[in-house]
């Protein structure tokens, strides 16, 4: 497995450079890029890849922030572009707007046909597309996933796995019928604090872990602190957690 975090933890950093040193510093493997604050354009793209190649850190994927369902193909051709240009592997994109459950059949085969199209177009770029396990999208539950993977029938048509730290035995669930298809896993230990909260279980990540590692998961492990900004530098929490998850899988170049 590699360990990395994602870059939405340092929105309030603007310097590239900056977050660059601060995963040197951290020991981090990878780095998921951000479209929203950081890397908006192939210019800045071309030079992240620079600081990152000298680092010798990889960049394993592009969050694009970019609807499934959207059909902006010049859009989507330029978000491509860009995490090409990164050296990106993969693209987080949102599955359509709404829960599987609230969408209706026409928005579901508009989601499927738009997925479709940004497939062909990412296998050009050598790159996979990949939507958030999230609420409020199409990828909110395991079983819509299956179903709209074989329905899209693409390759290069994987997923994030996230956890809300709430329903364990459901995560355990998701992680076992869609390992073959999860290219990254989320993790933040910040905002498992807050889902929990009052009843917080410290071992809830670690359960997961373990079923990644029996399920032979051999993926990108992503810390995503949304609660807690580094403004000046990279929070004592975030290296204490690195370590965690370097002692507890250890690090794969």
């Amino acid at each position: 497995m590699q360990i990395g975090f994602t870059t939405t933890t340092f929105r309030q950093i603007k310097d590239v450079k900056k977050i660059v040193t601060l995963a040197k510093e951290a020991g981090v493997d990878c780095i998921e890029w951000g479209g929203d604050i950081h890397v908006k354009d192939v210019k800045t793209a071309v030079f992240v890849k620079e600081l990152c190649d000298k680092e010798d850190i990889a960049v394993c994927s592009y969050g694009s922030y970019y609807r499934v369902g959207s059909g902006n193909t010049e859009e989507w051709k330029r978000i491509c572009e860009i995490a090409s240009t990164l050296g990106a592997k993969a693209v987080r994109v949102w599955l359509g707007k709404k829960d599987s459950e609230k969408t209706d059949k026409r928005t579901y085969e508009e989601i499927v046909k738009d997925a479709k199209e940004m497939c062909r177009i990412a296998k050009e770029f050598s790159l996979t597309v990949c939507p958030e396990c999230h609420d409020n999208t199409y990828n909110n539950n395991t079983d819509a996933f299956l179903k709209i993977e074989k329905d899209i029938g693409m390759e290069n048509f994987r997923t994030y796995f996230q956890s809300r730290y709430k329903k364990k035995e459901y995560d355990l669930d998701r992680i076992k019928r869609t390992l073959p298809f999860i290219e990254g896993v989320h993790i933040s230990y910040s905002e498992q604090r807050r889902e929990q909260f009052p009843k917080y279980d410290p071992s809830y990540i670690n359960t997961l872990l373990d079923k990644l590692i029996e399920e032979g998961f051999d993926g990108n492990l992503l810390l995503e602190y949304t609660y807690i900004w580094g403004r000046w530098g990279l929070p004592s929490c975030m290296k204490k957690d690195i370590q965690k998850l370097k002692n507890k899988v250890g690090v794969k170049k």
